[in-house]
């Protein structure tokens, strides 16, 4: 009970949440002409068009205007140069009843912040700010729920810097807390430490209990599918096309899925898999975000396959393929993992006659179950390679216990009677733990390799 108390103080209402209120934001790119930084798999455009996007998926925050204004050094302190930041200021002035600005960066310092609320008169959000209030109005579990509190210290941390720097410069009052010769700085640097620790504490524990439950899932030998992909590539709506799971109900949003959610389907073989869905990834998704939901990500290094979905519809699809690659090969996964990726092609029913250029990716669409066999096949051959699952005839009794024992055991695939004789032949897939305790259980079993 005290856990649970503890959780649910943890789980209180955020000091950054932005509210229900309606939003009104002239979105702002600053669009890098030169240089390292500048992206050559993208466009300001493109860009803007998912900043747009990000918008749009929260509840009454509408887009009163676009601006592209370039930049040769986003990461200066008015982002801009001079004459260019006085013709943006002069925009968002005459802008109808503007609420907010989107600075559609990854990052603004505290000082920045401020600068430029105090130049444009309205709040000013970057991307962190951004992405991180979607994740927590779609944040449904305690994990998930803890895991944007993990996210928002960073904020808290720079909103604190922020606060102490004004009292300073208004040299109000005594710098120190009711003489205890700590500041105000320490004293709440420390607080926010021991919140720090109550979150990833309890996020171990939920860790460990999944860790429990994985145990499980291997003692049945459930070979486990993680299905990744960019945010909004169809992960969902792929799973519940493998799965015929009626409940899934796939959202036409990014960051639908924040929590890893397990579902079961069968292969070709009728073996039992189970696909994971995760969540998705995003170009220059804020480091702390994606340190923050790493309990959720280490799910896919006990995965036995990954399954790699992408919007080959979408005109950054080269981009988001290479941000989902970098934050795999971030997640330190196991080179076999890595290298035996289905990348799966979907959508491919809104492009005309459809051809992957990559030689081993599947093209599908999840919607109308183009390509779903294939793909089937293709993750079965990977799983029993990965596994080290068998597929087996044996020559069985029928009044032993041999045929109750391989349908409890392993999964049968068929069998054929010989009834004149009392026996059957019957094909099965084994793991090869199971195998050993058959050839154990049944040393006189005649056994057939397919």
């Amino acid at each position: 009970e005290d856990d649970e108390a503890a959780l649910e103080e943890l789980l209180g209402p955020s000091p950054l949440a932005l509210g229900p209120g309606a939003q009104r934001v002239a979105i702002v790119h600053p669009a890098v002409k030169w240089g390292p930084q500048k992206s050559p798999l993208t466009t300001a455009e493109l860009q803007i068009a998912e900043a747009v996007a990000l918008v749009d998926t929260l509840q009454n925050w509408t887009v009163l205007d676009k601006i592209i204004i370039p930049t040769k050094n986003p990461n200066k302190k008015f982002v801009f140069g001079k004459g260019n930041f006085q013709v943006l200021t002069e925009k968002i002035k005459k802008l109808p009843r503007v609420t907010a600005v989107f600075l559609n960066v990854e990052r603004i310092s505290s000082l920045t912040k401020k600068e430029l609320e105090a130049a444009w008169g309205v709040q000013v959000f970057d991307r962190y700010t951004v992405v991180l209030q979607i994740f927590r109005c779609n944040a449904r579990t305690k994990e998930a729920k803890l895991q944007v509190a993990l996210a928002e210290i960073p904020l808290l941390r720079s909103n604190l810097k922020n606060e102490v720097s004004q009292r300073d410069q208004q040299r109000g009052g005594s710098r120190y807390v009711m003489g205890s010769g700590e500041t105000f700085l320490e004293t709440q640097n420390h607080v926010l430490k021991q919140r720090e620790l109550k979150i990833r504490n309890a996020l171990e524990k939920l860790r460990r209990k999944r860790a429990l439950l994985r145990t499980q899932r291997r003692k049945c030998e459930f070979p486990m599918v993680s299905v990744m992909g960019y945010t909004n590539c169809g992960k969902t709506t792929l799973i519940k096309a493998l799965t015929g799971e009626a409940g899934l109900q796939p959202r036409d949003q990014l960051f639908a899925t924040l929590d890893i959610t397990a579902h079961a389907g069968y292969l070709p073989s009728h073996m039992a898999v189970i696909y994971v869905d995760t969540i998705g990834f995003l170009t220059d998704l804020p480091h702390n975000l994606v340190e923050s939901f790493s309990a959720t990500l280490e799910e896919v290094a006990y995965s036995d396959l990954i399954v790699h979905v992408r919007d080959i519809t979408h005109p950054e699809t080269t981009l988001q393929k290479a941000t989902v690659l970098s934050v795999l090969r971030n997640l330190n996964l196991p080179s076999h993992l890595l290298d035996s990726v289905v990348e799966v092609h979907n959508k491919v029913d809104l492009i005309e006659r459809y051809k992957p250029a990559e030689e081993n990716a599947l093209a599908v669409s999840a919607l109308h179950g183009h390509g779903l066999e294939e793909l089937k096949q293709e993750i079965e051959k990977k799983i029993l390679t990965a596994t080290g699952k068998k597929i087996l005839t044996v020559n069985i009794n029928l009044e032993g216990p041999q045929l109750s024992w391989l349908y409890k055991e392993a999964t049968v695939q068929e069998v054929e009677v010989m009834a004149e004789d009392g026996t059957a032949r019957v094909k099965v897939i084994i793991g090869s733990s199971a195998f050993g305790r058959y050839k154990n259980l049944f040393p006189n079993s005649k056994i057939f390799m397919s």
